[in-house]
């Protein structure tokens, strides 16, 4: 039941509400959903593929951004369910937002996360959303689920496989401090800081992950860390180490004059929209034959070995430059 202290409603949201800014935006209808989020609906009921498919389950939290919030969660759970080969269908959002800020901003995220979803086909299919007045920035997490028909994991690896990207380092992170911390950006012009602000539209790494998801071993997108971050999670589970080119990495010239700047590392900045794969040897060719056809530039920017390599994984670091170019110059 909601509450009221002092003109500012609390707890979850009335059935009006909740049909106006959130039950509303469902994303795209799906034959496969029985029973989606609705008023006394606690959980969404599925009609399961058959026994030869698997079903991939993930889940991320939107905590760095705050304009364009709804979009990114959708490509980062999308992002984390096409990168296992599974195809993104059913989304699961909660959403506490600070009481302040009230039901316009779950409206606008559920607006942003509906439109997201209808453009790539996923259902939104329930959640839950309420106002709090113990937050003072929106706690948004999203389950994606979604049916797959092969199985990728780090423990398919193999010495000599070849570590193939797509897109470039520090995307994500690059695009959020264009739009939340313009004002650390005095070193572009507004043609390349209109130019970053575009990048949020190449967040999702679905296209390339469905392109190269007969030609892989493994997928993963590097999120809070960067690519470093990705290769060291990467390099420790899988027991192997690894040559990497640093040369190779594909890295906007925009970006290393921000980095310049600002004295950080793209290779350790948040990169949604990067995708990285490990390729057997053969299959490197098709593999980019198949992104060429999709349009989707790719590089070969290291090996898996059996012994030693030239040290890589040991430089590796986990540290998420982000947050303290956010922090900067804010009490």
């Amino acid at each position: 039941m909601s509450q009221f202290e002092e003109g500012v409603m609390l707890g979850k949201l009335p059935p009006d509400e909740l049909r106006r800014n959130v039950l509303r935006y469902a994303g795209a209808p799906r034959k496969d959903l029985i029973v989606g989020g609705g008023l006394g609906e606690d959980a969404a009921l599925i009609r399961w593929p058959d026994a030869e498919r698997f079903l991939v389950v993930a889940s991320d939290p939107i905590v760095g951004a705050s304009e364009g919030a709804g979009e990114l969660l959708v490509h980062v759970n999308a992002n984390d369910v096409v990168c296992k080969g599974g195809e993104p269908s059913w989304l699961i959002v909660t959403l506490i937002v600070p009481a302040g800020e009230g039901v316009a901003m779950v409206g606008r995220i559920m607006r942003e996360v509906h439109e997201a979803c209808a453009a790539m086909g996923i259902a939104v299919v329930g959640g839950h959303t309420e106002l709090s007045d113990r937050y003072d920035w929106p706690v948004i997490v999203g389950t994606m689920m979604g049916p797959a028909n092969c199985r990728l994991g780090i423990s398919r690896i193999r010495p000599g496989d070849r570590l193939l990207v797509t897109g470039h380092a520090g995307l994500e992170g690059m695009s959020i401090l264009a739009h939340d911390r313009p004002d650390l950006l005095g070193c572009l012009s507004a043609e390349e800081l209109a130019t970053v602000r575009a990048w949020r539209k190449d967040l999702s790494v679905v296209p390339a992950a469905r392109a190269l998801r007969d030609f892989s071993h493994y997928m993963h997108d590097p999120t809070e860390g960067g690519l470093e971050g990705a290769l060291l999670e990467v390099c420790k589970a899988a027991g192997l180490p690894l040559t990497l080119d640093r040369d190779a990495v594909p890295i906007s010239p925009i970006t290393r004059r921000a980095a310049a700047s600002l004295g950080f590392d793209p290779m350790r900045l948040i990169s949604s929209g990067m995708l990285i794969a490990a390729v057997s040897e053969e299959g490197v060719g098709a593999a980019q034959a198949a992104l060429l056809q999709k349009r989707i530039p790719s590089s070969i920017i290291g090996q898996f070995g059996t012994t030693k390599g030239d040290g890589a994984e040991d430089r590796l670091d986990m540290h998420e430059e982000l947050w303290d170019l956010l922090a900067r110059g804010r009490a």
